[in-house]
């Protein structure tokens, strides 16, 4: 993660928890060479599930991948099995676009690549972006 700060100037974001100050996730705008879209994905501790921490963060998230990078839709890859993860992408708008493998690593695995225009996230109630040269 720090590295693509580096390369690419942008990366998944730490999230920290308010009451306890603990570290419970990152989430984010991600893209490493060959990856299958620009994508703001989560990954949240099992402990801290549940609680609206991917879904607000990821909207947070996808508002500043539009608004400060440009990005004209947004993806999120998703293993078959992850039923949670899969809710949190509908309830961000996004819908199931198609399988995919990923790039090695990871090309072992094939993903649910889940995604909207930017376009359709304009039209969602709580997107707050603006074009880029407002």
């Amino acid at each position: 993660m720090a590295g693509a700060w580096v390369l690419e100037g942008f990366a998944m974001f730490s999230v920290i928890e308010k009451a306890s100050g603990r570290w419970i996730g990152r989430l984010g705008p991600w893209k490493p060479e060959g990856w299958p879209g620009t994508e703001v994905g989560w990954g949240i501790i099992r402990e801290a599930e549940g609680n609206g921490y991917a879904s607000e963060g990821s909207i947070a998230a996808i508002n500043w991948a539009f608004d400060h990078l440009g990005w004209t839709e947004v993806i999120h890859t998703i293993l078959p099995e992850n039923a949670s993860s899969k809710a949190v992408a509908r309830k961000l708008g996004s819908s199931y676009k198609r399988m995919q493998h990923l790039p090695a690593p990871y090309e072992h695995l094939e993903v649910e690549v889940w995604g909207q225009s930017r376009e359709s996230w304009l039209s969602r109630s709580f997107a707050k972006t603006k074009p880029k040269n407002e």
